[in-house]
């Protein structure tokens, strides 16, 4: 599979690169990682990155401006993005071929070839083994920061689960590089004066049922008092996960058209409660969307119940 991937970036002169929408460190770190690794190997290809812009990690990537017309007999590839969805830029598939690289279950599969490696902590650690896998690759100290920022990210700094000792290994590779890690993992942690006091927020009216379901309601009206956009309200998820007894947690952020629903475990498995409402993702920690406060009752009714089983067993 990676010796195909390889023939096919080697295939096209033009290769653009997607990921999901509100991109996380690795959603960003694979994409640009992969990007860098690209034009450092091949510098006569056109390499270009697409999707929306997050402020708070421009420190990673800062997309390029594509013309549609530059789709046209290209190869697009999609980097931590399981549903099609989920895809930021739709001219996805205007492209001549298209590439899957994902680590989350793959439920919706698509494109030309597919790359699905669930045992992955991250995308960008899949990166760092496609690089691996060819002794004729070189890869740059640009490269090597982006694909560790998107370990570091979606392992939780190595304190989830998903941390393997392969991941140990990549990252350690990774680590030999020269970038600042230190100056890297600092801008992974900042959060603006706003956020921070938002978090506590958070820290101070968070419900709790049971001992061990916890949940937030982020209305508009409260986002909007705070002056905290939804997607930054979304990166508040992992607040409570130092709660002594807590086995699920659960955000509802409410949006214009829809209320955005992060779930995070340690333990039960909610990625099959995700996908009844819209959603999906890995079995600790998935996404999904609701239309009304009632369906978000309803699913947190689910929750609970689903967490009590998982507890009485």
């Amino acid at each position: 599979m990676l010796k195909k991937i390889l023939d096919t970036i080697i295939a096209y002169d033009v290769i653009i690169i997607h990921r999901h929408v509100r991109p996380d460190p690795d959603a960003l770190g694979s994409q640009g990682g992969l990007a860098t690794l690209i034009k450092d190997n091949f510098p006569d290809k056109q390499v270009l990155i697409v999707g929306e812009e997050v402020d708070s990690l421009k420190f990673l990537s800062v997309m390029d401006q594509v013309d549609e017309s530059s789709y046209h007999g290209a190869l697009v590839i999609v980097c931590d993005t399981a549903n099609q969805a989920r895809i930021s830029d739709n001219r996805y598939t205007k492209g001549d071929m298209l590439i899957k690289i994902d680590h989350h279950p793959n439920e919706d599969p698509y494109g030309d070839i597919m790359w699905v490696d669930t045992s992955a902590s991250s995308v960008s650690e899949m990166i760092v083994k496609f690089y691996q896998e060819f002794s004729q690759l070189s890869l740059s100290d640009q490269a090597a920061r982006l694909l560790y920022s998107g370990i570091v990210g979606d392992t939780g700094r190595f304190l989830f689960n998903n941390t393997t000792s392969t991941t140990f290994q990549y990252a350690s590779f990774l680590a030999q590089q020269s970038f600042d890690r230190q100056g890297l993992v600092d801008q992974l942690n900042e959060m603006p004066e706003h956020l921070m006091r938002f978090k506590g927020y958070v820290l101070e009216h968070f419900e709790l049922i049971d001992g061990v379901v916890g949940y937030m309601k982020l209305t508009q009206k409260l986002l909007n008092d705070y002056e905290v956009t939804p997607q930054e309200g979304s990166l508040l998820i992992n607040s409570f996960l130092e709660l002594e007894g807590i086995k699920t947690w659960v955000f509802f952020v409410e949006e214009p058209d829809q209320i955005r629903v992060r779930l995070r475990s340690k333990g039960p498995v909610v990625n099959e409660l995700a996908r009844a409402y819209d959603g999906g993702g890995h079995p600790m920690a998935s996404g999904a969307t609701v239309y009304s406060w009632k369906e978000c009752d309803e699913l947190l009714v689910q929750l609970v119940n689903l967490t009590r089983q998982y507890t009485e067993a």
